[in-house]
């Protein structure tokens, strides 16, 4: 438990640099927007302003996942952490799906014969701010989702790399429009169709894992190989079934029966079943729940 409560608090922290970031982002973003007369850049706010919203959704997450185990939730609160992140890859296609009709829009107009209009230095500046704040943001907030083993961290840093990717297609656009003229606006919206379909990428990779999780789906078949090769090294164990493996949050749940010599008295095999969970932890880590069941076997 006391593990889970410094991962929640290294969570929070993350998460709270990435607020606060996101937060100055969408005032200036705003503000270079409007007096730069960039629709591209007020969209690209509106996409900081999800950051901020998922941001906001991960420290509901921790907060409720940090609770301990308790009569209602024998397991823990483990699954509110995939909840969050689920939420999280769902707001990614939201935004995707509204940066991809909205550069369909303008490429339209375009092609129309309309004019889109021509955006100021002032948002170029934010656009090349964005990028540079939002890939450091990503980096950082990436490296430690890892360290402790947070799939919604993790993908809160990839919500970040959007918000990067969206602001490269928008610098790409503005700057094309103040270089090359007027006509050339329209490498905006088609950049930005171009960073959508990188979002729904990362929205689909984030959002299966999640799902999968939530309506507990076995663990891959090459970490089932690496559970019945160690038991398989155990000579007192003549024989398993029912071996179960799911995720719970960064838990891993692992039920099996094993079966050892009927002669044996109960605490040789008590002694038998803690090696084989101590080696089990070694292998997928302690924050794991492992239930074995004893049964006795006859020739």
């Amino acid at each position: 438990m006391e593990l889970e409560l410094i991962r929640s608090k290294e969570a929070k922290k993350i998460t709270l640099v990435g607020f606060f970031i996101n937060a100055l982002l969408v005032v200036l973003k705003l503000i270079a927007g409007i007096i730069g007369r960039s629709g591209a850049m007020v969209a690209d706010a509106v996409h900081s302003l999800s950051d901020f919203l998922t941001d906001i959704v991960v420290l509901i997450g921790f907060k409720l996942t940090s609770k301990p185990e308790d009569e209602c939730h024998n397991y823990g609160h483990d699954k509110y952490e995939t909840i969050a992140t689920v939420i999280i890859s769902l707001a990614l296609a939201i935004v995707g799906y509204q940066i991809l009709k909205s550069g369909v829009t303008n490429v339209l107009l375009v092609l129309k014969g309309e004019n889109l209009p021509k955006p100021g230095m002032i948002a170029l500046i934010a656009a090349v701010i964005s990028i540079i704040s939002k890939e450091l943001l990503y980096r950082y907030t990436v490296i430690k989702g890892k360290k402790i083993n947070s799939s919604s961290v993790i993908a809160n840093a990839w919500h970040h790399r959007s918000d990067a990717f969206s602001s490269i297609g928008t610098m790409i656009g503005i700057g094309g429009a103040i270089i090359l003229g007027q006509r050339w606006t329209i490498l905006d919206p088609i950049a930005s169709i171009i960073v959508s379909l990188f979002i729904f990428k990362v929205a689909y990779d984030i959002f299966i894992p999640s799902i999968n999780e939530l309506v507990e789906r076995s663990l891959s078949d090459e970490e089932r190989l690496r559970i019945e090769t160690l038991i398989k090294e155990f000579h007192d164990i003549k024989d398993y079934h029912k071996l179960r493996m799911r995720k719970l949050g960064t838990k891993t749940v692992i039920e099996c029966h094993i079966m050892v010599d009927e002669t044996l008295n109960i605490k040789e095999a008590h002694d038998i079943s803690t090696e084989m969970e101590s080696k089990i932890k070694n292998l997928i880590g302690d924050i794991s729940i492992i239930t074995i069941h004893i049964e006795p076997f006859c020739e």
